[in-house]
């Protein structure tokens, strides 16, 4: 994967200046790129390196323009590990919106919730994560401006934390916080999976997110993330998980969010 050649691509399209955050649009959340004024969308099957989002709520395109009257880079869908790709080619997007200017990264995902006081509809702020994928997008040789062995005893910028919490206070939005457990899928978690979580301090569960904050922390990006809540974990109720369901629920949450990062990426320094 080549990081100069999707960065020439992207530049060819979009005036990217100086982005001051770029942000990661999960399962259902990609509404707020539509937010985004001046846009420019580039669709990731034409970026090299990047793959079409294979899964439902993912648009799959770079979108540059501002928002809040900040330049901003969105990247709208994912492609998952469980769709083939392995940690390093699911993380490779964040590699080239840091080569492209942006220092700040915000993520965002649905996630079932292990703790049994959360409801469908509730952000969590990501206050650290347990890594159950078992693979590492680092492993292998040491890329340019990476750091080889990286701390992470703070991998969810205390800054960024503070500034989320201050702005949803602000916006009346109540923002839990807690421990997100990043699993590969595709399968939702048996019962008993869930058990073993939750004993392990994790208080919602998904499919991706890990890989990209860990690649972040080893090029030097500040990093932030919001889960939304979509579901009971397995076995905390009598309902089958089901990914329509999961869309569903985030479309709900939508508003809340995408006012939350807007009032954020404008208060960033």
């Amino acid at each position: 994967m080549n990081v100069a050649a999707a960065v020439s691509v992207v530049r060819a399209r979009c005036d990217v200046r100086q982005p001051v955050a770029a942000i990661v649009l999960g399962s259902g959340l990609g509404g707020l790129s539509r937010r985004i004024e001046g846009a420019t969308r580039v669709p990731y099957v034409d970026i090299p390196g990047f793959a079409a989002s294979g899964v439902a709520g993912h648009e799959g395109a770079l979108v540059h323009g501002t928002l809040g009257g900040r330049e901003v880079i969105a990247l709208s869908g994912r492609f998952h590990m469980y769709e083939g790709h392995d940690a390093a080619q699911s993380a490779f997007p964040v590699r080239v919106v840091h080569a492209l200017g942006a220092g700040v990264l915000l993520l965002s995902n649905a996630a079932g919730g292990v703790r049994r006081t959360f409801k469908p509809g509730q952000l969590m702020l990501v206050r650290d994560h347990v890594n159950l994928m078992f693979v590492n997008p680092l492993i292998g040789r040491l890329q340019p401006g990476d750091v080889r062995f990286p701390d992470m005893s703070e991998p969810y910028d205390p800054e960024l934390r503070a500034l989320l919490r201050k702005v949803a206070t602000e916006q009346g939005t109540t923002l839990e916080e807690g421990v997100y457990g990043g699993l590969s899928g595709p399968t939702y978690e048996t019962p008993t999976e869930v058990r073993m979580i939750e004993r392990f301090g994790i208080d919602a569960v998904g499919m991706s997110t890990v890989p990209e904050v860990i690649v972040a922390r080893a090029i030097g990006m500040r990093v932030a993330a919001i889960s939304c809540i979509t579901n009971p974990a397995a076995g905390l109720s009598h309902e089958k998980v089901d990914h329509a369901d999961v869309i569903a629920v985030t479309a709900r949450a939508a508003g809340a969010f995408e006012e939350l990062i807007e009032g954020v990426v404008s208060a960033l320094e």
